[in-house]
């Protein structure tokens, strides 16, 4: 504890009382119809964040049947998409405007640092302009080589109503990787926040309906994964879901949505590697894994929670890391020089506990950390920075996502060792390599078993370029142009041109 670089300090003030959060059903805000609701609690300040309405298969079937009557009567999905990219644009402006508000609460909700939920709620404006920019853009093919009298088009159309349903972690950032790019496609929604973190996702509602978003194209729901999530997943009249979450519930979606044969795309867990060689620049690769392992308090599925580091260099670059980590500011998330803030719960702390003390038995070695961390004035929902070695294959901590704070150091000799190290996982979401050598980082790229290889960086995202993981860290994609694909359908118009059909019945 002494050796960590602590934060109690609080600059940013709490709001003077907490946010209530509602339903959005077919353009309306509204409270359950039995008057259920549940509370937040910070996990940084462990005072009232929010209530939100708590929704039950009431709330959960007028949202699906107005998504269903937007879709269908053609109210958004037969605009052109001139139209709806200026409905998107006007969203993104607003995020940008109310930017800060959205922060303060995503704070306070889920334990993030200020300035990361300040880039996860500002910067989901330009996701919005992107898919805007899509909306414009959608085009199907043409095949005119098929005869003089035949001419085909392959057509593009919204795939309908889609469930969408998000994670605490990164609420409004992984709204903003669905949702825009859903409505550019001419779809309708309905949308499922994690009951830990519903505010952000119920204050767009109000930009949606000062933006010109015709009312039912996307309605809101809040509550529990069962009885709201799960009746989202396997309704009739909903056309696809999209799922961001653990893999365990990505599954149980999966089989609920098997009943309709609906459309699923899934973005779950990961178990991410940097591989690190002796001729890489070892001071951004240290800082790169220092970061990797911590943002977000190590609460993302894109967490470099493992390296495989060449044996010739193990010491020296651990060393680094672990120097590095002692200069990460954890505490209060409401201090803007605070880099890592709250565990999300304390059941979730005790699991990231769980996970590095079976590591120790198993024959791990702490380097760094270790245990839960008390922020002074504000308590102990916290964890220590830690770094983990002696790390062999076999041990659950190589292999099961921890979500928190931890780092797993594995060794290598060759590429092909480390290839088969960085493969050798039931996930495949993302991976890095540390090269100075373009071909060593080329064949590891397209020999690694991930949806996102990242070469002499980390996390570098763009939202025209794809995101997403193979095995079971999901399936389909996000973001740019196939992103935008994912919520359309494709239909073949085949032509006859001219009346040059041969009779099948020949005449008497």
């Amino acid at each position: 504890m002494k050796d960590l670089n602590v934060l109690s300090e609080q600059t940013v003030a709490l709001p003077a009382s907490p946010y209530h959060a509602r339903h959005f059903i077919d353009g309306a805000a509204c409270d359950s119809a039995d008057g259920a609701t549940s509370e937040r609690i910070s996990p940084s300040h462990g005072v009232l964040v929010s209530t939100a309405a708590l929704g039950g298969p009431r709330e959960t079937e007028a949202a699906i049947g107005a998504a269903r009557r937007a879709f269908d009567d053609g109210r958004w999905s037969r605009l052109s998409g001139k139209a709806r990219a200026e409905v998107l644009n006007r969203v993104a402006d607003l995020i940008e405007q109310n930017a800060e508000r959205l922060a303060v609460i995503e704070t306070l909700e889920s334990g993030k640092p200020l300035t990361q939920a300040r880039g996860e709620c500002g910067g989901a404006a330009d996701l919005w302009r992107h898919a805007a920019s899509l909306a414009r853009t959608v085009q199907g093919d043409s095949h005119n080589a098929l005869g003089d009298d035949m001419l085909a088009m392959v057509l593009k159309e919204p795939i309908g109503v889609v469930s969408i349903i998000t994670p605490w972690n990164f609420p409004f950032w992984i709204l903003g990787q669905k949702l825009p790019f859903a409505l550019a496609a001419g779809c309708t929604c309905v949308v499922k926040p994690s009951e830990m973190t519903p505010s952000t996702t119920a204050m767009l509602a109000g930009m949606l309906t000062e933006a010109g978003l015709p009312a039912g194209v996307c309605n809101i729901v809040l509550g529990h994964g069962d009885p709201v999530g799960a009746l989202m997943a396997r309704h009739d009249d909903v056309d696809m879901v999209t799922f961001t979450g653990s893999t365990g519930v990505g599954k149980t979606i999966t089989k609920a949505a098997g009943d309709t044969l609906k459309k699923v795309a899934l973005e779950l867990g990961g178990k991410n590697p940097q591989v690190i060689f002796p001729d890489a620049d070892l001071e951004q690769a240290a800082d790169a894994v220092t970061f990797g392992v911590y943002f977000n308090v190590g609460q993302c599925c894109n967490s470099s929670s493992r390296i495989i580091v060449h044996e010739d260099i193990a010491d020296d670059f651990v060393a680094r890391v672990v120097a590095l980590s002692r200069q990460v500011a954890f505490g209060n998330p409401m201090n803007p020089d605070t880099q890592v803030g709250a565990i999300v719960t304390k059941d979730h702390q005790a699991k990231i506990d769980a996970h590095v003390k079976g590591a120790v038995e198993a024959g791990a070695e702490v380097c760094l950390g270790g245990a839960a961390l008390d922020v002074p004035g504000i308590g102990g929902q916290f964890y220590q920075p830690t770094v983990l070695r002696g790390v062999t294959p076999d041990m659950a901590i190589a292999r099961e996502e921890v979500f928190g704070p931890v780092l797993s150091v594995q060794t290598f000799k060759t590429l092909d060792q480390a290839i088969t190290l960085t493969n050798d996982a039931t996930y495949g979401l993302s991976a890095g390599i540390w090269s100075d050598n373009v071909h060593t980082c080329l064949e590891f790229a397209r020999r690694a078993q991930a949806g996102t290889v990242w070469t002499n960086t980390w996390m570098d995202g763009f939202p025209d370029v794809p995101f997403g993981g193979v095995k079971q860290s999901g399936q389909g994609r996000e973001l740019g142009r196939y992103g935008l694909d994912e919520f359309m359908e494709l239909k073949s118009v085949v032509m006859r041109v001219g009346k040059t059909r041969t009779p099948w019945v020949k005449a008497p």
